[in-house]
């Protein structure tokens, strides 16, 4: 009998204690990691907004050029160029009166540059510019606006740059100008632009690919979810893929609601919505305390 008791132990309950404790140890790690992540996750998202203003956005590089980018106060593309004022190539004074023209061309009031390699090189050379370092023909620099510069992470502009999205929006743009854009409107509007990347590529937590993918993937939407529905949505300048996590409307719906933005104008009150077709009275109901429209009749 003691044998069989010592045998049963070694052979059968041992390993299985050690299986049960092993997996519930790993469970308990793993809703830590994920908490963790949608934390991180959380506090990007609502990261401050500079708002409506015409931004230049900068992904700096050195031996491809900085790609610049100047974006009106929509964040729409008006004009792209590559400069290159870092090593092997250093076309300083060209850049420098690039970046000068385009200022005073698109009235320029911020400008947005990438975190990645040569970031801190571009900051020191756009800051030079800006003070006039450069001696370059004095009624230009008279006459431009001094915007001012900030950094932005770029985790994930590469991402959104070969992105099914990114292609519907560009599509006739290379995923550099693409990347460049992302930066400059992370910068507007941090929550609109960074929705559309997938969560995980945006780097703001560790062992993403240890914990379990189910329990990360609903934590993150979740999360995504909260802070739109948190910060509520402008109805008028609201993409498809923010719209989309709105409590109440799906992927149909969102669609919807942008193409009859674009055949009807802009919204002028949330009673509007109920003409969108397939938007019925629930999802009317679960929706419309989420969506913004600044200016409308009803100030409420």
């Amino acid at each position: 009998v003691a044998e069989a008791i010592d045998d049963g132990y070694k052979r059968l309950l041992k390993p299985a204690i050690e299986t049960e404790f092993s997996t519930l140890s790993k469970e308990k790690a793993d809703d830590e990691a994920i908490r963790v992540f949608a934390e991180n996750l959380r506090q990007l998202l609502l990261g401050a907004p500079l708002g409506q203003k015409r931004v230049m956005g900068v992904d700096p590089g050195f031996r491809t050029g900085c790609k610049v980018v100047c974006l009106d106060a929509q964040g729409n593309l008006l004009h792209h160029e590559a400069i290159f004022p870092h090593p092997p190539i250093n076309k300083h004074t060209e850049s420098a009166v690039a970046v000068l023209k385009m200022i005073q061309k698109y009235q320029i009031e911020a400008i947005s540059i990438g975190n990645g390699t040569a970031s801190r090189e571009t900051n020191d050379f756009i800051k030079d510019v800006l003070a006039g370092r450069y001696n370059i023909n004095a009624k230009n620099n008279a006459e431009t606006p001094t915007p001012q510069v900030f950094t932005v992470s770029e985790d994930g502009a590469s991402v959104y740059s070969a992105s099914k999205i990114a292609r519907d929006e560009f599509p006739d743009e290379d995923v550099t100008v693409r990347g460049a854009v992302s930066i400059g409107r992370r910068l507007m509007d941090p929550l609109a632009e960074l929705v559309k990347i997938d969560p995980k590529s945006i780097g703001v937590g560790q062992y993403q690919h240890d914990v379990d993918q189910t329990k990360l993937k609903h934590s993150l939407d979740q999360t995504v979810e909260s802070c739109v529905n948190l910060v509520g949505v402008n109805l008028n300048t609201a993409s498809q893929h923010l719209l989309m996590y709105v409590s109440g409307l799906g992927p149909t719906l969102a669609k919807n609601i942008v193409d009859f933005r674009k055949g009807n104008g802009a919204f002028t009150s949330r009673a509007q919505l109920k003409k969108v077709p397939r938007l019925g009275p629930s999802a009317y109901q679960q929706c419309a305390g989420f969506l913004r429209i600044p200016g409308a009749k009803n100030p409420l």
